[in-house]
């Protein structure tokens, strides 16, 4: 559905956006994420034909976006971080409006409304005058104007901007449901956002691409290994002197892996709480890490020691970001096994 290759965008001596490449398949939903100024809103404009590249090409459907931006606007919805609102028009009057604007025939144009409202949940304000609306369906009614001509590709630059909780909820909500029958392209620096709608990752550094893919797959890429936690009873030994030697114990764990960032500590109720990190290749799919976790199993049995917690901490998305939009020479560095 949407390709980009070498996309690059100069504003005078100003390299804003640096050689970024990147494919969306139908149905996906993909995160754009990425700290304020990274790139994300460029790159979406260049997608919507706002702006042209300076280098590189975007194709959307096929059609380069400099070419024909007038067809590919026909496939795409698009929701800009300041929604284009007009105040002193009902909702629908509004629709009514952006219906016209879009070429929709004048027969198909009352369906086309009512389908945006029912959608993006706008029935108890249609009647009302958009200036008097809230801001969560202020920014409704933006996604309604997006999506009111049953584009296949939704592009949708920071949609949560300002809204209060409740109302944040109610639009991933919406989004991840279109995201079941269109591509979306969702732009933001909030993490928890990325977690609860997108199925891709692309994060967003100066630029440049740090990484993508699944956020599993660049935790993968990045650690190569698994933090792991273990509360361990000691029934012969005092949980004290078992803490203070668990960590020669623990070196001679055969999981594969190098073992650092060890720490064990005698807890209250007699246990032991070890954390520590095992390198190797235990990151990545769904059924990596099980040889880890059965040497760390078989280990604890052979000393006589009783597990009563064990846990496998992946490398969290937040993690992620920090790491690859803090350490340049991480730039790049993750793709999610896939080169930008």
């Amino acid at each position: 559905m949407i390709e980009v290759q070498g996309l690059t965008k100069k504003y005078g001596p100003v390299e804003a956006v640096k050689g970024v490449s990147f494919t969306v398949g139908q149905d996906q939903v993909l995160g754009f994420l990425g700290p304020n100024g990274a790139g994300k809103t460029t790159i979406m404009k260049i997608l919507t034909g706002y702006h042209y590249p300076t280098e590189g090409t975007a194709k959307i459907d096929g059609i380069p976006v400099q070419e024909d931006p007038v067809e590919v606007k026909k496939r795409i919805g698009y929701l800009p971080e300041s929604v284009p609102l007009y105040g002193d028009l009902t909702v629908t009057e509004y629709l009514g409006f952006i219906a016209r604007a879009r070429l929709i025939r004048a027969e198909d144009r009352k369906r086309a409304i009512e389908e945006s409202i029912a959608a993006c949940g706008l029935e108890q304000v249609r009647r009302k005058r958009i200036e008097t609306l809230s801001k969560g369906f202020k920014q409704r009614a933006g996604l309604a104007q997006a999506i009111i001509h049953d584009p296949p590709i939704l592009i949708l630059d920071e949609p949560t901007t300002g809204l209060d909780p409740n109302q944040i909820i109610e639009i991933r909500a919406l989004i991840k449901g279109l995201g079941k029958r269109k591509t979306v392209i969702l732009s933001t620096h909030i993490l928890q956002e990325v977690e609860a709608v997108c199925s891709q990752v692309l994060i967003i550094n100066a630029g440049s691409i740090a990484a993508q893919g699944k956020p599993e797959e660049i935790a993968g890429t990045l650690k190569g290994g698994d933090t792991w936690e273990l509360v361990l009873k000691t029934p012969d030994t005092p949980a004290s002197s078992a803490a203070a030697s668990i960590g020669e114990k623990l070196k001679s764990l055969g999981a594969g892996g190098e073992l650092s960032q060890l720490n064990a500590v005698a807890l209250d109720d007699g246990t032991v709480k070890a954390s520590f990190f095992l390198g190797g290749d235990t990151g990545g799919g769904p059924g990596a890490g099980n040889g880890a976790g059965e040497a760390i199993f078989d280990w604890a049995v052979s000393r006589g020691f009783k597990i009563l917690m064990m846990n496998r901490k992946k490398l969290s998305l937040e993690d992620i970001f920090v790491k690859l939009t803090s350490d340049t020479e991480g730039a790049g560095a993750a793709d999610g096994g896939r080169k930008s």
